[in-house]
């Protein structure tokens, strides 16, 4: 074999840490921060483990990483807030579940207890949910009212996701959302 019968193959460094992600975005979704290995996300991700050191530095840099790379919920922060509660609730309820929607919140769940993560999690919670919906709703103590609304939202993908249907008939489940939809209204009236 020649030098010029050797194929080389070019390293595309988007696409690794764009697979990287994916990966570790997969395992910090189905398991605990303690299960995830570099050597299981480095291998789902078709390269070597030592990819995930250039890439991100080590476990605590790459969970920031997945924080950050999954869908921001910027669809709760449009439209006025009067119609929060009725827009909400059907998205909770109604709309098909994707499977990245809602994947943060997972990944944040899963890692919670973990010493290592409160801190991005904080942070990521802060920067792209707590602070842009507090920023929308404006009024008084904003704070406060995303806060409840947000553990209401939380129960509810965690209830979707163990029960798509909510064990529901759907008599049943579009009573739930309109309760829901009240709920939700209050929370954030000031």
């Amino acid at each position: 074999m020649s030098i010029g019968d050797l194929v080389v193959r070019k390293r595309d460094a988007a696409a690794t840490r764009a697979s990287l992600l994916e990966a570790a975005t997969s395992h910090f979704a189905k398991e605990a921060y303690d299960s995830v290995t570099l050597r299981a996300v480095a291998a789902d991700a078709g390269v070597d483990v030592s990819l995930v050191s250039r890439y991100f530095g080590g476990k605590e840099e790459l969970f920031a990483a997945v924080l950050e790379s999954c869908q921001t919920p910027d669809e709760l922060f449009q439209g006025e807030p009067s119609r929060f509660g009725e827009r909400i609730s059907r998205m909770l309820v109604d709309e098909p579940l994707e499977n990245d929607r809602f994947d943060v919140i997972l990944v944040m769940l899963r890692s919670a207890s973990h010493p290592s993560t409160a801190d991005a999690i904080r942070k990521s919670g802060e920067a792209r949910f707590y602070g842009p919906f507090s920023s929308w709703l404006g009024g008084r103590n904003p704070a406060e009212r995303v806060r409840v609304a947000a553990s209401i939202i939380k129960g509810v993908v965690i209830d979707r996701r163990i029960a798509e249907d909510f064990g529901l008939t759907p008599r049943e489940r579009e009573r739930f959302r309109a309760r829901l939809a009240r709920i939700l209204q209050a929370a954030i009236d000031p």
